[in-house]
């Protein structure tokens, strides 16, 4: 199995190794060296050599490129980044999820492949496995183990209650994730249980981060505020300090995107954070987002005008830049507004607030009065 992967990576190259986040930057006539040196199975150069050496620590001389690298070809469409919702079901049934339903139902095995083709062949080098519950997916593994071997810097949302199984460990182990983002749900038994609705969650998070931390995973925890755990963000942060991870402190909920606002009555509205000012981002033309039936759109967010990839293959991704281009302007419910250059929210995000009749305040940080909207 390779131990780095060299590819494009939006106008540059980039050798980057699984379980790692380091990365080196390569010029152009380094990368197509080492296309070549792939082609005849040649050795690994000096300069990358040396260069793995110092990032990573690793000893590649005298190791040929077949043996040590997975070189990706350019591509055409040169996305970078994806994430993929391989199921909507989950086993826990938190209260603040803006999945709304989540059924078990997706795409078959031989489509999950198709789909995973498509994410390398558009140039996707990291690729986001999520949610609902993706470990609970009954094709999880050998869609992660093919993902890998397409050459993708892997990360893994979940909410860590099953990393505890061994069959899953050893995956983890054996072919690194880039990360595994775990979601933190309280700081005890009470408001944990509470929050995610079952019995037992709190037992099967403690057990399966016991489980990883030993393991080694490179974890980072999200830790999730709401009125029921709000006592104890300062606890469960001092949790993850404890540890020794990475972590970021999430306090503002969303409607479920089918415009329901279910998630915003748990919120803590003490805790409730100014978002910065929105300032583009890129959406539909270096990023897409696909959901369980290989239905593509610019982002989690913005679901309007779906690609189904499935039908149109990869070509269908062409018209991704100009959905995000329609959607993102400042159209519907804000137009009018005299402050939108200095809104703080993106558009696609305002619709689905809108649609779930969410209070203005909740989503525009202006001031709820009539001067601000004309709408």
């Amino acid at each position: 199995m390779h131990q780095l992967i060299v590819s494009p990576f939006l106008d540059g190259h980039l050798a980057v190794r699984p379980g790692s986040a380091a990365c080196v930057r390569l010029p152009t006539e380094h990368y197509e060296e080492v296309r070549q040196r792939a082609r005849a199975d040649d050795r690994v150069p000096d300069w990358l050599a040396t260069a793995a050496a110092e990032a990573w620590s690793l000893d590649l001389a005298d190791q040929t490129v077949g043996a040590a690298l997975l070189v990706r070809e350019p591509t055409e469409l040169a996305f970078a980044r994806a994430s993929w919702e391989i199921n909507l079901y989950c086993n826990f049934g938190c209260k603040h999820c803006y999945l709304g339903e989540r059924s078990l139902s997706g795409l078959s095995w031989e489509e999950k492949v198709k789909l995973i083709d498509i994410f390398r062949d558009s140039g996707v080098l990291w690729l986001q496995i999520t949610g609902g519950a993706p470990t609970v997916d009954p094709d999880f593994a050998g869609t992660y183990r093919y993902a890998y071997r397409q050459g993708m810097m892997l990360t893994v949302s979940t909410n860590a209650s099953r990393l505890w199984k061994p069959g899953l460990l050893r995956l983890f182990c054996d072919l690194p994730p880039y990360r595994v983002v775990v979601s933190m749900y309280g700081a005890s038994e009470e408001s944990f249980d509470e929050l995610t609705q079952r019995k037992g969650a709190w037992k099967n998070f403690q057990k399966g981060m016991a489980a990883a931390r030993n393991a080694g995973l490179p974890l980072r925890v999200s830790v999730v505020v709401t009125e029921d755990n709000a006592h104890e963000v300062d606890a469960m942060v001092a949790v993850v300090k404890g540890w020794g991870l990475d972590h970021h402190v999430y306090t503002n909920m969303q409607p479920t995107f089918s415009g329901t606002g279910e998630p915003l009555l748990v919120q803590s509205t003490e805790h409730l954070r100014t978002r910065p000012v929105f300032q583009g981002c890129n959406a539909g033309v270096t990023f897409f987002h696909a959901d369980p039936h290989g239905k593509v759109s610019i982002c989690k967010i913005g679901r309007d005008d779906q690609i189904d990839l499935m039908a149109e293959g990869i070509d269908g991704l062409r018209r991704l830049g100009a959905i995000s281009d329609r959607l993102m302007l400042r159209t519907g419910g804000c137009s009018g507004c005299s402050l939108s250059g200095s809104c703080r929210v993106c558009r696609p995000l305002a619709k689905v607030y809108q649609e779930a009749e969410a209070p203005l305040h909740t989503y525009c940080q202006h001031g709820d009065t009539e001067e601000m909207v004309h709408a």
